[in-house]
């Protein structure tokens, strides 16, 4: 089934860190996917979730500190898959891994990542996606069991299985991402990725060596308890998603969950961190 969508276009000024708390606060609501303009942000969100007094509610639209104007219009599907094919340019995270569209002319690198990701989060543009990428660059993954939490595009499930995981699970709540998710991992011939839809309930009966969550921080403060429950002694939780500001409940919340602090990094005002079970 193809979703219209609503495009929220807004005009931040002063765009930092406006357009970020804007994100953050959007991400609140039934929003799946953001685009930063130069401008601003532009959002997205299916026609059916969309009503006119959604965004009254977003915080930061009455804040005077900031100045917010807005455009709201319908995209047809086809729509967004033209517009990401013009912006969607190829990433290259350190000399190992290049993440880029069908279209795309190949180079050799040693982990060659194609994504079409619609409307599904998760390319390597977003500098949490990219932090996130890092560190799976960073890990010894062969032999091990990998869970992708919020898995979008799956990019992240794709590289853990092209380092050698043999077990790899990916879950997304949404359904566009679902569907994207399970045909990028196709479209990279892994096969053995598992893909399902749900949220933290949709978790197999598993013990993970690594999960990956890279979703918004309030998802993290309420599931980091059952990520824990999840993973095999000695496993790693790695998350991102979250301002550099907001590490410290995250890290108490994983604290409280058995979880240390290992090794934290951050990209603008975000920030990636590498958890192990105590």
């Amino acid at each position: 089934m193809s979703h219209f969508y609503i495009e929220c276009s807004f005009e931040v000024s002063p765009r930092v860190p406006g357009a970020e708390i804007l994100l953050a606060q959007l991400s609140e609501f039934p929003f799946e996917s953001f685009e930063e303009t130069d401008e601003g942000l532009n959002a997205y969100i299916r026609k059916e979730d969309w009503h006119n007094e959604l965004i009254k509610e977003v915080g930061i639209l009455q804040d005077p500190s900031f100045q917010i104007t807005q455009q709201i219009r319908e995209i047809a599907p086809e729509n967004w898959n033209k517009k990401w094919e013009t912006h969607f340019e190829p990433i290259e995270i350190g000399s190992e891994c290049r993440v880029r569209a069908p279209f795309h002319e190949k180079k050799e690198v040693v982990y060659d990542i194609v994504i079409e990701p619609k409307m599904s989060f998760g390319t390597g543009h977003h500098e949490t996606t990219h932090m996130m990428l890092q560190f799976v660059l960073e890990l010894e993954l062969t032999g091990k069991k990998v869970l992708d939490m919020g898995c979008g595009t799956a990019v992240l499930a794709i590289l853990a299985a092209m380092k050698g995981a043999t077990h790899v699970d990916g879950i997304d709540i949404d359904s566009w991402s679902y569907l994207n998710a399970k045909e990028n991992v196709l479209r990279n011939e892994e096969g053995g990725i598992n893909i399902y839809q749900g949220d933290v309930d949709a978790i197999p009966d598993v013990k993970y060596d690594i999960i990956l969550a890279n979703i918004n921080r309030n998802i993290l403060l309420a599931d980091v308890g059952r990520y824990a429950e999840h993973l095999d002694t000695r496993g790693k939780l790695l998350l991102s998603g979250f301002y550099i500001e907001d590490e410290p409940i995250i890290t108490a919340a994983c604290e409280n969950a058995l979880l240390s602090l290992k090794k934290k990094t951050q990209k603008n005002n975000w920030m990636a961190a590498i958890y192990s079970k105590i």
